[in-house]
């Protein structure tokens, strides 16, 4: 699932975009609140996690704004705001679940996977197809006709990301920046050891490198 992560605080941020990558998400940070309303005014996103406490724009006039201009992407709140009249302002602001700092992360992780389930949060399709192959977002389950095929969460990431973007070229950069959220180049193989092992369980010809430029998917969309 595509997750923007909008939070100020820097080793926070880190940590959460880490844990939320290895659970399979494909997460994308901004700092600032205006930056955050920019980047979700110009991509569909499954959900946002948002900080009440932002520079630029504060959380709650971002989701308003957001809400205003009708966008339905699920939000969670992560505030140091913890009363009860805080959390019904951060409700009523549009906000769809509101969560108190200091939080366990398996708390956060479970409120996001509650949300991602919700049938509403339709932005991009649930059930991805190709060819033999099935992939559930919501399950993170992989099958090839009626076989199950396991992926680690970073190989499910991978492959999502890939498959969101069938028929275009993905860059090595892309995929760092996508799946893995490095915004620098880390000089090790991480993309292509994982790209390795993903092709190994869904065959050679499915992810094709183009050479000089990064990695496709051409198989065929099923109409099942």
């Amino acid at each position: 699932m595509s997750i923007l992560l909008v939070e100020d605080e820097e080793a926070l941020a880190g940590y959460l975009k880490s844990e939320l990558g290895n659970h399979g998400h494909v997460v994308e940070h901004v700092a600032r609140g205006d930056l955050a309303y920019e980047a979700a005014s110009d991509r569909d996103y499954d959900l946002l996690v948002v900080d009440r406490m932002l520079p630029g724009l504060d959380g709650l006039s971002l989701v308003q704004r957001l809400r205003e201009r009708k966008t339905k992407t699920p939000v969670l709140f992560l505030s140091n705001l913890g009363g009860l009249d805080d959390r019904v302002e951060g409700l009523n602001a549009g906000a769809d679940d509101y969560l108190a700092k200091p939080f366990a992360i398996s708390e956060l992780l479970a409120r996001v996977n509650a949300l991602l389930r919700r049938p509403a949060n339709m932005n991009e399709p649930q059930i991805l197809r190709m060819g033999e192959f099935t992939l559930d977002r919501i399950k993170r389950k992989l099958t090839r006709g009626d076989t199950p095929i396991l992926l680690q969460p970073r190989e499910m990431g991978l492959l999502e990301y890939l498959m969101l973007r069938r028929g275009q070229i993905v860059t090595r950069t892309m995929l760092l920046e996508g799946v893995w959220g490095y915004h620098f180049d880390p000089k090790t193989h991480i993309v292509e050891t994982h790209m390795s092992r993903l092709r190994a369980k869904l065959g050679d010809d499915i992810i094709q490198t183009v050479r000089g430029s990064g990695y496709i998917i051409r198989a065929p969309q099923s109409d099942a």
